[in-house]
């Protein structure tokens, strides 16, 4: 028998921008392990054949990105406590013959924070604008942090209200409107709307950043600073896009899979040069 590499892909629509490869190419060098990841366009209605197909051909392992996080939480037979909370799974794992889903998004926001960033969430007031599926995905981390309270902000305050209640258990969480936010302070404001991909204007008010500094995050990142972050700096807040939280969810899933976690910083600066 030849050597055979293992082989671990990131599975998305659209995907060609994704710098999965990239960043689990430097991991498997500085860890010295044999293993290939590419990404693969799935088309929208064939996750489930595509992914059957991957395993059955001798996959490892799976990351998942848009659209197709709640099906890959549907496939799988079994998943941890994080990705219940999520309802979404971007990491898949087979082991022992059982198909388990994790979700590293939350823990690689929180790490990134945390870690990389040296911000306090601990005893700090949160506000994250949106309360879609991205929001969902890092609740749960940010709430074992033990913040003071966390203020999720939507243009339909009816999803913000329904996260609040299904998250309440694990802390102090309150639902509004955007148009509640004037007057109101908090320490670290976190953008988990697409806005900056449909470049719809969130027109957060001025107010948010007067109690100084205020930490700012995007889950989004670019080369240019999105228009969050732009209107953050200007206030005088301090200000951090997605970037490291991407390297900080890879080196999750990379230590699942592979029972080591690699060491991100210099991966984050590589791949920040290659914006």
């Amino acid at each position: 028998m030849g050597h055979v590499t293992d082989q671990y892909a990131v599975f998305g629509n659209p995907v060609a921008h994704s710098k999965s490869p990239m960043i689990h190419r430097l991991f498997a060098e500085q860890t010295h392990q044999d293993l290939n990841y590419f990404a693969q366009l799935v088309p929208q209605d064939s996750f489930n054949r595509s992914a059957d197909d991957f395993f059955r051909g001798g996959g490892h392992g799976l990351n998942v990105t848009v659209p197709f996080k709640q099906q890959a939480f549907d496939y799988v037979s079994f998943t941890s406590d994080r990705a219940a909370c999520a309802g979404a799974v971007n990491t898949l794992i087979f082991q022992d013959g059982k198909m388990i889903g994790d979700n590293t998004d939350g823990i690689g926001l929180v790490t990134d924070m945390v870690n990389n960033l040296g911000w306090t969430i601990s005893g700090k007031r949160l506000l994250i604008i949106g309360a879609g599926g991205a929001t969902r995905g890092i609740l749960q981390p940010l709430l074992d942090q033990q913040p003071q309270h966390i203020v999720i902000a939507n243009r339909s305050v009816d999803k913000a209200l329904e996260l609040a209640k299904r998250f309440s258990e694990s802390g102090y969480l309150l639902g509004c409107s955007l148009d509640v936010l004037p007057g109101q302070s908090f320490d670290v404001i976190i953008n988990a709307t697409s806005a900056a991909l449909t470049g719809s204007a969130l027109n957060l008010p001025d107010s948010l950043l007067s109690d100084q500094p205020v930490n700012c995050y995007d889950l989004m990142y670019a080369a240019q600073p999105t228009d969050f972050l732009r209107w953050a700096a200007e206030g005088g807040g301090k200000t951090a896009d997605g970037l490291g939280m991407l390297v900080e969810q890879a080196a999750a899933s990379f230590a699942l899979w592979r029972g080591m976690t690699p060491s991100t910083s210099e991966v984050i600066t590589q791949l920040r040069a290659s914006l």
